[in-house]
């Protein structure tokens, strides 16, 4: 599994190494564009209006002020502020009920990992935080993004779930709800709630699927079976992809003959002269 970060989580005295694992992954099934006519695939070109294309040493970052006019920040001025507040230690600043905080806070999740000489400490701050049922809350700077954080207890093992800062998420009130604050009667809400209670059951995640996905797949597998695959005009010709086969057989053929014969003895070899360093 993939490290995302690298450091330590520290409350109080205590330190701990630590490495973040995502814990979630996309299913999500990726297409590429082709093009209908010659089955090429369609690339992106960055253009100026002056119709020159352009590289990526040729471009520049700006920030669109709100009466219209343009502030430039350079590459330099942004790896400068990425070091002042880039920081591989997450303290803990607070210690809060997971309950006082709502759901529409939390953004990505990530598995907590012990790192080298991490693992009594992290051993310690689990039990804590499943003995005093609480959750802590701390800073953390991942991919040149300061985020908030809140570290919780999960199985045997610890989460750190990135959260959103205060003025991240919308006003309710500029959100155009069309309630006119019509009145319920007293027979809506019992019937209302009866049916809740009707339906109320344990979260089981197991018992819900991305059907969509799931038939999409499907669809796939299908028309791979029927061989319906299209000539892409950037495929290998036939002749290079037996090469790559015949390659690889003969790479088989190699390991195995070598197994079948005796082992012989390494000849002397000559030592090597090393060329000193030059010192600057």
């Amino acid at each position: 599994m993939h490290t995302v970060w690298k450091g330590s989580i520290s409350f109080g005295l205590v330190n701990i190494p630590v490495k973040l694992f995502s814990a979630v992954e996309d299913k999500d099934i990726k297409f590429r564009q082709f093009h209908k006519e010659c089955k090429s695939p369609i690339k992106y070109k960055k253009v100026a209006e002056c119709d020159d294309d352009v590289t990526s040493d040729e471009i520049i970052k700006v920030f669109e002020s709100p009466n219209g006019r343009f502030v430039q920040i350079t590459e330099e001025e942004m790896n400068k502020l990425k070091e002042e507040h880039e920081k591989k230690q997450v303290a803990i600043i607070d210690f809060v009920k997971l309950s006082e905080i709502d759901p529409i806070y939390f953004d990505k999740t990530y598995f907590v990992g012990a790192d080298s000489g991490g693992s009594k400490p992290y051993t310690l701050l689990s039990e804590i935080l499943k003995k005093s049922k609480k959750i802590g809350i701390a800073k953390i700077t991942i991919r040149s993004k300061e985020r908030l954080a809140a570290i919780r207890p999960h199985q045997n093992m610890l989460l750190l779930e990135t959260l959103h800062f205060p003025d991240e998420v919308r006003n309710v009130k500029d959100v155009p709800l069309g309630v006119t604050g019509q009145a319920v009667s007293e027979k809506e809400f019992e019937i209302g709630m009866m049916l809740i209670e009707q339906l109320t059951t344990a979260f089981d995640p197991k018992k819900y699927t991305d059907t969509y996905r799931t038939a999409l797949e499907k669809l796939i597998q299908e028309k791979m079976e029927k061989n319906e695959y299209i000539a892409a005009s950037d495929q290998p010709a036939a002749e290079e992809r037996s090469n790559v086969v015949d390659l690889m057989s003969a790479l088989q053929a190699s390991i195995d003959r070598t197994k079948n014969e005796p082992a012989e003895a390494p000849k002397a070899t000559k030592p090597r002269k090393t060329r000193a360093k030059k010192t600057s």
